[in-house]
């Protein structure tokens, strides 16, 4: 999207005015398409996994995350229950070893928080599909930098003014690239690359390698 200038050894992509007008109307656009027509069609897999999280642990279907929007907006991010009641609480029961995980990667290879249940739903990523219902009320979009929490913000160093600049997505670049196979720095690469050559067909190819890397499993934790 664009046009790309060259200054000395640094590539500079340059977006008119008009062309983020288009592309952000138009992203908006399939938003509300895609993610309407997608909680009705999967409506009735939402109902039974939402019995199955209720029938496996105790505790609500649905859990709401806060993490930060555009614009450094908190948002409640929509998920199926994949831990235990008071998971909050059960962090403090962490292992060091554990617990020096979970500060520098912001999550656990092996999290004793999730239910047999919970890491079924994660590896299949179909815990996330709650987030259909971000992108129709407008506060994600469908391809976009992950959502972090907060205390994340910090890993980004020089780019987290950029990363909330633009809307969280159901999926991205992290998603279709290796997602838990990649260090953070990686990952905060890959959201960077995502934002300064976002266009329509960067979306469509990220949306078709996050599925085939859903099938596959890839980086699947």
């Amino acid at each position: 999207m664009g046009e790309v200038e060259t200054n000395g050894s640094v590539q500079v992509v340059v977006v008119s005015a008009k062309d983020k007008i288009i592309y952000s109307f138009f992203k908006r656009v399939l938003d509300v398409l895609s993610s309407f027509c997608a909680l009705i069609i999967l409506s009735p897999i939402f109902i039974l996994l939402a019995v199955l999280v209720k029938l496996d642990s105790s505790g609500p279907a649905f859990f709401g995350h806060r993490r930060l929007g555009k614009d450094g907006r908190i948002i409640k991010v929509y998920k199926f229950r994949t831990m235990v009641q008071n998971a909050e609480e059960a962090l403090k029961r962490l292992t060091p070893e554990e617990k020096r995980e979970f500060q520098e990667n912001f999550k656990l290879e092996y999290d004793p928080r999730v239910t047999k249940l919970g890491s079924f739903l994660r590896k299949s990523s179909l815990d996330e599909l709650p987030q259909l219902l971000n992108i129709l009320i407008g506060n994600m979009t469908v391809v976009g930098p992950r959502p972090i929490v907060e205390k994340e913000l910090d890993k980004y160093g020089i780019y987290k003014y950029k990363l909330l600049t633009v809307k969280p997505g159901l999926t991205g670049n992290w998603q279709a690239n290796g997602r838990s196979d990649t260090t953070y720095e990686e990952r905060v690469k890959l959201d960077m690359d995502y934002i300064d050559n976002r266009s329509f067909l960067l979306d469509m190819k990220i949306i078709f390698k996050t599925f085939g890397a859903v099938v596959k499993k890839e980086g699947a934790r």
